[in-house]
């Protein structure tokens, strides 16, 4: 009997729901940590950035107009979806990082665990970072949080599934669309984890995936004029304050290089204050 060969896959970008290749047909090779050949990622292009901004923002609307608990519900599906996959993404890890079983399955269920973190905050976030504030005078003054809108990320680049998450689920607390730029050189669960997010209920746009080099694609998202707030958590490598500089052009929230630690702040640093002026009955 002869011995069955392989189906070389091609993975692709993850942009307004769909799942096209490279506008440029670029793709480029991804190697397991032994330099064995696993599959192909396609290399977006500047034009492939353009295309995930206008799809991110087309989505804004939709998933900031959804009540928080309907959000919470979304991303905990995330999770569910997520569960199911669960030795998927540890082969993935596996063969991507070159660890062990044991190890790819912790980084899985940690990343289970924060979609399932970050879903419970959505409709309670608003609650702690929002408040009555007292005036002197006839009127109610109450201060609330709002989405900053389409958020610019570069995804941790030292992590296939983990670092991804830990960027993507708090933009999408409050509202907010997310592009985000994959790990270069673990870039198969990020497609991955976008075949999950479009069987769960995760509209079209809300999240778009790019894959190839940051290095490349950054500069583009960062001097964007519609992109309104950059998150540079995995730009550590990069020459990041070029990309910062870059962002202030057009006022964008940028978030530096930090740690992805799970936290309330990497929820707000991606929200507006709203205050509301509203006259009090007089009896």
């Amino acid at each position: 009997m002869s011995k069955r060969l392989t189906v070389p896959k091609t993975y692709k970008l993850a942009i307004g729901g769909a799942f096209p290749r490279s506008e440029s047909g670029r793709t480029y090779e991804v190697r397991s940590a032994k330099g064995e050949f696993l599959a192909n990622a396609a290399k977006a292009s500047r034009k492939d950035a353009r295309d995930a901004v206008v799809a991110a923002r087309g989505a804004v609307k939709g998933w900031s107009g959804a009540t928080a608990y309907n959000r919470g519900q979304v991303l905990y599906r995330v999770a569910e979806i997520l569960e199911g996959r669960r030795a998927q993404f540890v082969d993935e890890i596996v063969a991507q990082e070159g660890v062990t079983a044991a190890a790819a399955g912790t980084q899985v269920d940690a990343a289970i665990d924060l979609w399932v973190w970050y879903a419970g905050w959505c409709d309670k976030y608003a609650q702690v970072t929002g408040n009555a504030n007292p005036v002197a005078g006839p009127y109610f003054n109450i201060s609330v949080p709002e989405p900053t809108g389409v958020v610019a990320t570069v995804a941790p680049q030292d992590s296939a599934l983990l670092g991804l998450v830990s960027v993507v689920a708090p933009a999408l607390v409050a509202g907010n669309t997310v592009v985000v730029v994959a790990s270069e050189q673990y870039p198969l669960s990020a497609i991955s984890l976008a075949e999950v997010l479009a069987t769960s209920d995760v509209p079209g746009g809300v999240v778009n995936v790019l894959t190839g080099s940051a290095a490349e694609i950054a500069p583009w998202l960062a001097s964007h004029a519609d992109v309104n707030a950059l998150d540079l958590t995995g730009a550590g490598a990069l020459d990041w304050v070029d990309l910062e500089i870059a962002a202030a052009d057009t006022l964008k929230r940028v978030l530096r290089p930090a740690s992805a630690e799970p936290s309330l702040d990497r929820i707000t640093a991606f929200t507006e204050t709203k205050t509301v002026w509203h006259t009090k009955a007089l009896l």
